[in-house]
């Protein structure tokens, strides 16, 4: 069964978004239920159908496939739950590992979440300086609930 192990950080100041170049992610969902999300996603010129299981710590299931762009733009547009979640994600290699950062726009603007993924749950990786509290096991951020609970409408940020 494909796995996926991703641990999931605030971004404090300092990370250096204007030396890198980000892409546009539009992705929505047609379930966000805790035992399934099923997610379609637009990356630049190419769509994506993601299935993902239930989390357990910092692990679970998912099944990625690629998709007709004009699909995902028909699917997110007619079918997915609103507000679709908008970002632009940056990718930044640090000591062995690639992070993905995430800075997101629309309802959800303000958040920036940075994201490892792993091979196991215990593997060892660096920290860089601008990463902040780890938020892995905190279900309000994940993308899927920010759809129903967006960030901009939380009271105290993170609180």
């Amino acid at each position: 069964m494909p796995k996926e192990v991703e641990r999931k950080f605030l971004v404090k100041e300092g990370f250096p978004f204007d030396s890198l170049e980000g892409t546009l992610y539009r992705q929505g969902y047609l379930s966000c239920q805790p035992d399934r999300v099923v997610r379609v996603r637009l990356s630049g010129d190419q769509g994506y159908l993601t299935i993902k299981g239930k989390a357990s710590g910092a692990s679970r299931a998912e099944y990625e496939y690629p998709i007709p762009a004009a699909h995902a733009r028909e699917i997110l547009d007619k079918l997915c739950i609103k507000p679709l979640i908008e970002k632009v994600r940056y990718r930044y290699s640090y000591k062995g590992h690639v992070w993905e950062v995430d800075r997101f726009l629309g309802e959800n603007e303000g958040l920036v979440l940075a994201e490892i993924e792993l091979e196991n749950e215990n593997e060892a990786f660096e920290k860089p300086e601008w990463l902040g509290e780890e938020v892995t096991g905190d279900p309000r951020y994940f993308n899927s609930n920010l759809v129903e609970y967006p960030y901009g409408k939380w009271g105290n940020k993170g609180g």
